[in-house]
């Protein structure tokens, strides 16, 4: 039996002050909170055997990823398939009764909840994410790997590996900024899923998303 864990962490808090879908948009780094919640998320893997370290490729992930490196002497390897979903909202505000939806011709977009039709479908966001996680798996063996992503990337492999409907709230992903999840693998079988949440809970009032 050997055990390989895959650590998904999601990526600290982000710069944004006009509260847009920043998506895969550049330019959109962490904030002052969003780096302490990196240092602190490096701290909780200081004592752990992570033997390889992987990140997408946006910024607020590498961002994320540098204190872990510093803190275990790992490079940052870079993986596009851990990056943040497809959306056609980027750049926008979106939210009940201002930004996006205010305008009609937007509401087509929301047509398909299950695929779903405003951005990358879910079956493609597991499958990359899938294939993203048994490298880093491969990469690991026998010990634990790092890979920091994005919120809805994660919620969705988590979402595939329980088997459970992709159809869901964005609001109840227990996803939190800066979180953990953790795939435990008894060789290349999952035998457990973790969740952790190292710099503390986000606050309930906090954007989801990205």
């Amino acid at each position: 039996m050997t055990l390989t864990t895959v650590h998904l962490m999601r990526h600290g808090e982000v710069f944004n002050p006009g509260g847009v879908l920043y998506g895969r948009l550049p330019g959109f780094r962490l904030s002052d909170a969003g780096e302490a919640m990196a240092k602190t998320a490096a701290g909780w893997f200081a004592e752990r055997d992570v033997t390889h370290l992987v990140a997408s490729p946006l910024e607020r992930a590498q961002q994320t990823a540098r204190p872990i490196a510093e803190s275990l002497g790992l490079e940052i390897a870079t993986d596009e398939r851990l990056i943040e979903a497809g959306n056609d909202f980027e750049g926008k505000t979106f939210g009940v009764g201002d930004g996006s939806m205010k305008h009609p011709e937007n509401w087509w977009r929301l047509r398909n909840p299950w695929k779903p039709s405003w951005g990358e479908p879910y079956r493609e966001i597991a499958a990359r994410m899938l294939g993203a996680v048994a490298t880093a798996r491969e990469a690991a063996r026998g010990h634990e790997a790092v890979c920091v992503s994005h919120q809805l990337p994660i919620w969705t492999v988590r979402l595939h590996l329980e088997g459970r409907s992709y159809l869901h709230d964005p609001r109840k992903r227990e996803c939190g900024l800066a979180s953990v999840t953790s795939l435990v693998y008894d060789d290349d079988r999952l035998v457990r899923l973790e969740y952790a949440e190292p710099a503390g809970a986000t606050d309930q009032d906090a954007v989801p998303g990205a």
